[in-house]
């Protein structure tokens, strides 16, 4: 018992195995990663500074965006960086503490992404349904404590279950088969009882994402009511147009949750496992710019300019 105990309390680093299988095509993976997180920072950080700096961007609408699109960048980075070393290298230490941070940085921002969206399905809702109040509604103040309060919940919810994580306790076998620190292949390994862990995460993760979900999905169905009742074809174009990107973002990031954390694994799971992880981290961040650069003609205009 006290050999064991010793070997818990010493035990300080995960050992990342990467896409082992796949290493004779690592130089292929390391560009087309490198290329598409180069991707994911230049379409994001573009939004940031584009809000932040033009003036008539200065709207709810963008402002939202400007903030997911930071959640988006810092998604990604806390996991990529770390992923083209695992490739360079086959395989990689990495100590506890870096390990827990990656993987609480990884749950904060992309729980946030669920309620910034929801808070957008409100700013378009507002924009529909009440459009003459629409500025008395949604001030700065009010912007600013929507996307506040969005963050600090957030890291509220994440920071107790952070807590809990911290305290668990692990032995020698230290091999993750991931090129990142997830929740559930950290949790997997440990040896305490976790089922006071995942009961408090599967609270978080239906308040975090299932009653989001639920709440665009709501805003959606009662701007509908307006879209039918529109007659001028003018009108309805332009009633589309305000709502086509964030829809698109929304079943985007949705349904790349679906396919990661919902849909059955097949034979191969843990490979298959990693593959659909890729989807989540670099597909929604890449499509995000993508689809407002497309569909929003202001962003357009000062991204040629």
């Amino acid at each position: 018992m006290g050999i064991l105990n010793a070997t818990v309390s010493t035990w300080k680093e995960f050992l990342l195995l990467g896409f082992q299988g796949f290493y004779h095509l690592k130089g292929l993976l390391f560009m087309l990663f490198l290329i598409i997180y180069t991707a994911i920072l230049c379409g994001n950080l573009l939004i940031v500074v584009l809000v932040t700096t033009i003036d008539h961007l200065n709207v709810p609408m963008f402002y939202f965006l400007k903030h997911l699109a930071l959640a988006d960048l810092i998604l990604t980075t806390s996991v990529m960086p770390l992923t083209l070393n695992i490739i360079i290298m086959e395989e990689r230490r990495v100590p506890l503490a870096g390990c827990l941070t990656q993987l609480y940085v990884f749950g904060v921002f992309g729980f946030v992404q669920c309620l910034l969206l929801a808070v957008m399905s409100y700013d378009r809702y507002v924009a529909i349904r009440k459009p003459f109040s629409y500025t008395l509604i949604m001030t700065p103040n009010v912007c600013l404590s929507l996307v506040s309060g969005s963050w600090l919940l957030v890291f509220i919810l994440a920071s107790g279950e952070f807590v809990i994580i911290c305290q668990l306790k692990y032995c020698s076998l230290n091999y993750l088969d991931h090129f990142f620190c997830d929740f559930g292949p950290v949790v997997a390994l440990s040896i305490s009882d976790t089922s006071l862990l995942m009961t408090l995460d599967f609270v978080i993760s239906v308040n975090m994402i299932f009653v989001p979900f639920v709440f665009i999905v709501i805003t959606y169905i009662l701007i509908s009511f307006t879209f039918i009742s529109i007659s001028s074809k003018t009108e309805r174009r332009k009633f589309i147009s305000t709502c086509s990107s964030h829809i698109s973002t929304v079943c985007t990031y949705y349904v790349t949750l679906i396919v990661v954390y919902i849909a059955p694994y097949g034979e191969n799971s843990v490979n298959m496992n990693k593959f659909r992880s890729l989807l989540y981290i670099l597909g929604t961040p890449l499509a995000n710019p993508i689809i407002y650069s497309f569909r929003n003609q202001e962003i357009r205009e000062n991204n040629t300019n």
